[in-house]
C-alpha cells in the first residue's frame, strides 16, 4: 500500500490507515533516509495506538518504551543506527521485544533482520526534494 503525506499534520489519517492496513502485524521495520521522518511517522502511529508520552527518537537509549493509553500494553521504538553487532542487538534483548506481542517500530532495522519474526511489515519513506511531501509504502 502506497501513502503520501504533504505534511506533517497529514501524517496523523496516514497512520490509522497504516495500523488498520497492519491488522495483525505488531514488528514493523522502517526505511528511510535520515531526516525523511521516521520517527515523526512513529510518533502519528503511537499517538493513534492511544500513547500519551512524548515519542522522540531513541538515537542513545537505543529503544524507548511507550504506555498505550489504560491497556497493558506497550509500544517499543528501536533506533539501530549506533548499534555494530549482533552481539549488541542480543545485549539489549531485542528477541524478546521483538516476541512480546505489542508494536514494535524498528528505525535503521538492517541487523535486526534476521531476528524479525515470520510476519513482519516494512515501511519505506521517500521524500520529494521539490515539494517535501512523503510517499509511504507499506509491504509485508
Amino acid at each position: 500500500m502506497i501513502y503520501t503525506a504533504n505534511s506533517i499534520e497529514e501524517l496523523e489519517g496516514v497512520a490509522h490507515q497504516i495500523l488498520s492496513d497492519l491488522g495483525d502485524i505488531r514488528v514493523v521495520a522502517f526505511n528511510a533516509p535520515m531526516g525523511a521522518g521516521k520517527t515523526t511517522l512513529i510518533a502519528a502511529l503511537s499517538k493513534a495506538l492511544g500513547t500519551s508520552s512524548i515519542v522522540n527518537s531513541p538515537t542513545f537509549a537505543i529503544v524507548n518504551d511507550y504506555d498505550m493509553g489504560d491497556s497493558r500494553a506497550a509500544i517499543y521504538h528501536f533506533d539501530l543506527y549506533r548499534l555494530k553487532s549482533m552481539g549488541e542487538l542480543m545485549d539489549i534483548g531485542f528477541d524478546d521485544y521483538i516476541s512480546s506481542g505489542n508494536y514494535c517500530f524498528v528505525e535503521w532495522p538492517e541487523l535486526a533482520i534476521g531476528l524479525l519474526p515470520e510476519e513482519y511489515a516494512t515501511i519505506t519513506i521517500s521524500v520529494d526534494p521539490d515539494t517535501l511531501s512523503r510517499t509511504i509504502e507499506l509491504t509485508y
